[in-house]
């Protein structure tokens, strides 16, 4: 499998479900700005319309898109990494449930704080929105790790990539303390490490 990845973007979440489930990827990054994949410069939209990472493209040259979807797909590469719950279970709806709520929620009110031709006025309201969905996650975050208990999984993944944009948009943690402790317990995996080490996000030592 082939992931094309723009470094600290929505497509960290499958990188870190693939170091976290121990699948084998080939990792292909992407200038989101020219569209194009930087290795070889090839136009990025021929791999996918929207030009848009994450793209899996699976070993028989089908694409996968969207993070929901692709951190699932991973996932299940290796159930024994309880990634995701098994198909049919209560709980891979539950999964679900959340993957859905934090592309809807938090994913695309962030979209907008990062164009410039935004409003001001649209990006408060973008802010005001993310309060909300940080509040309710910090209130399901009260008494558990992870949003699914114990176990992380794929949402969490995500939740982490997601959430941690925040101190790009000078978006303060400390309001809500039980995501932002979640945030640094997923931070301080050894495979969510790996995951940030190989895409430049964390120097590595010499």
């Amino acid at each position: 499998m082939k992931l094309y990845f723009s470094p600290g973007a929505c497509s960290l979440a499958p990188h870190i479900v693939a170091s976290e489930a121990g699948v084998p990827i080939e990792l292909e990054r992407v200038d989101l700005k020219s569209k194009t994949i930087r290795k070889s410069g090839a136009d990025f939209s021929q791999i996918s319309a929207t030009a848009m990472v994450p793209v899996l493209e699976l070993d028989d040259g089908d694409i996968l898109t969207e993070v929901a979807a692709v951190v699932l797909y991973v996932a299940d590469q290796n159930p024994g990494s309880k990634l995701a719950p098994p198909c049919g279970s209560r709980e891979r709806y539950h999964v679900q449930k959340w993957l859905n709520f934090i592309a809807t929620e938090i994913h695309k009110m962030f979209t907008p704080l990062f164009k410039p031709d935004t409003p001001e006025a649209y990006k408060a309201i973008a802010k005001d929105n993310l309060a909300k969905a940080f509040t309710l996650l910090d209130q399901r975050l009260a008494d558990r790790p992870y949003l699914m208990g114990a176990q992380f999984t794929a949402a969490d993944a995500y939740l982490f990539t997601v959430v941690s944009w925040s101190r790009l948009q000078q978006i303060e943690l400390d309001r809500w303390p039980h995501l932002k402790a979640c945030w640094e317990r997923i931070r301080a995996r050894p495979k969510v490490e790996d995951a940030m080490k190989a895409e430049g996000l964390i120097k590595v030592a010499a």
